[in-house]
């Protein structure tokens, strides 16, 4: 029945998530003010949002123009659907327009697509084809849309400053079938403490190394700037069978005497490097054999004795693991040095229940002082976890199982997702065992079949949860 209603609104569906697509809602702290906070794209396309519901009869409320919420339903109690509307930057190597949607017979390629576009849109239809059929509504549904997930979750903290929370609430960001677990999340800056003088005459000296740009995200390039004294021709060499021993692409170029060094790796998201190539911690390895001076080899002597091949936190000293959330990650996501103001290093942790992170962190603070770093922290966010036989979930569960006929079990994920704002929030599709999984990477794509198939998902669930009968 919920399939075959979603037909009738797929041209729709695919047209109202190309405009959403269309707009390059990208976090810009430099072209931030009042009215664009993180900047002008994430504000479009909450905008866009609005003007959907609008455009369906819906009442919207917008707090401070970095979040909001579409109104529908009646009664008591409350639904939350969290999505957002702000994406990671494109990065290198699209084969199209990363903001150019392109729609294909099966599929539509463009940032967003996956994470988290499409199943915001996916939801949005749900209850748009719920309030079609003039159902008799009997809880409230806020659709609340975020600008800052991807970053520093400043549009949720502002949110539920004043705004009422849901009793119940899925977020449409993750995986099918249900997540009812999600690990810690920490991010912090380790940082190079104090400059030294270097009495000696070093072959190479380090003017500058880059790579990355979020916490969250595998950095895919890297680039260092070297001063080579003599003998550049063997750095060269060396390097060329550097990336051919690791089987990883790469270039250099000379300027004006300086020796620039790029590495491509892969991008991934933050909650599972492994699935990515870290393209500066791979640089790090190369400038580890390299005669730096004193600063400079400091700061790559610290990457390598503590992050390069430590996935799971482990020459950090903070290996844990649970048999229901799994491991510690760690993802160096962010690097950067310069001879003038040293080096940082952006660390993005995860971890599951029963690991005491402050513990370690205090004991790995007092550790890595001693060699002239200390630690800057950025935000913490506690494991969450909800009972996965709560009734609610029962109900979430039964439509996708009669919508796929998978019996799977609900399951936990290092990701993070808006449901950890809710007491009782889990996160609920939108990627099924089939998909792909191009989050946060080049050439992301959400098939038709994904997209329709987690539309009718979301329909029969909110159709069980807010219209047939209440969920405690």
């Amino acid at each position: 029945m919920w399939r075959n209603k979603v037909k009738e609104y797929e041209k729709d569906i695919v047209e109202d998530l190309k405009g959403l697509l269309s707009i390059e809602s990208v976090r810009n702290d430099a072209e931030s003010n009042v009215d664009e906070p993180v900047g002008p794209g994430p504000k479009k396309a909450l905008n866009y949002m609005y003007k959907l519901g609008e455009r369906d009869g819906f009442s919207y409320k917008d707090i401070e123009n970095i979040v909001g919420r579409i109104e529908a339903g009646k009664g008591d109690d409350l639904l939350g659907v969290l999505c957002h509307v702000d994406v990671v930057p494109a990065g290198a190597g699209w084969d199209t327009g990363p903001f150019d949607p392109v729609e294909t017979e099966d599929t539509i390629i463009a940032r967003g697509t996956l994470d988290d576009k499409g199943p915001t849109i996916a939801a949005y239809y749900a209850v748009k084809i719920l309030e079609d059929m003039k159902v008799d509504w009997k809880k409230r549904i806020h659709i609340i849309v975020g600008t800052d997930e991807e970053s520093d979750w400043q549009c949720t903290d502002r949110y539920f400053e004043t705004e009422e929370m849901p009793t119940i609430g899925f977020a449409p960001d993750a995986e099918f079938p249900l997540i009812y677990g999600e690990k810690g999340i920490v991010t912090f800056n380790i940082l190079q403490s104090g400059y030294e003088e270097d009495d000696d005459e070093p072959e190479v000296e380090l003017k500058a190394f880059f790579s990355g740009e979020r916490f969250n995200m595998v950095p895919d390039t890297a680039q260092a700037k070297l001063l080579i004294k003599e003998q550049m021709t063997n750095v060269v060499q060396n390097f060329e069978t550097f990336l051919e021993e690791n089987e990883i692409e790469g270039e250099t170029s000379i300027d004006e005497g300086f020796l620039n060094l790029t590495v491509h790796g892969k991008s991934a998201h933050g909650m599972d490097p492994s699935q990515g190539i870290n393209a500066g911690l791979l640089l790090i390895q190369f400038l580890n054999n390299l005669n730096l001076d004193k600063y400079a080899n400091s700061y790559v002597k610290f990457a390598n004795d503590y992050l390069v091949n430590s996935p799971n936190g482990e020459k950090m000293g903070m290996k844990f693991a649970t048999e229901e959330m799994g491991e510690v990650t760690t993802n160096t996501g962010i690097m950067s040095y310069t001879d003038v103001d040293g080096g940082q290093f952006g660390i993005n942790l995860r971890y599951p229940e029963g690991f005491n992170f402050e513990q370690s962190l205090t004991r790995f603070t007092e550790e890595i002082a001693d060699r002239g770093f200390e630690i800057d922290m950025d935000k913490h966010q506690e494991p969450h976890y909800v009972d996965k036989n709560d009734p609610f979930i029962d109900k979430l569960l039964s439509a996708y199982r009669n919508q796929t006929k998978d019996l799977s079990e609900p399951f936990t994920i290092g990701g993070g997702t808006y449901a950890r704002n809710l007491d009782k929030g889990v996160a609920f599709g939108a990627m099924f065992k089939e998909s792909e999984d191009l989050m946060h990477q080049k050439n992301e794509y959400i098939t038709k079949k994904q997209l329709f198939d987690a539309t009718a998902i979301y329909l029969e669930a909110i159709y069980n949860i807010c219209v047939k009968d209440d969920v405690e």
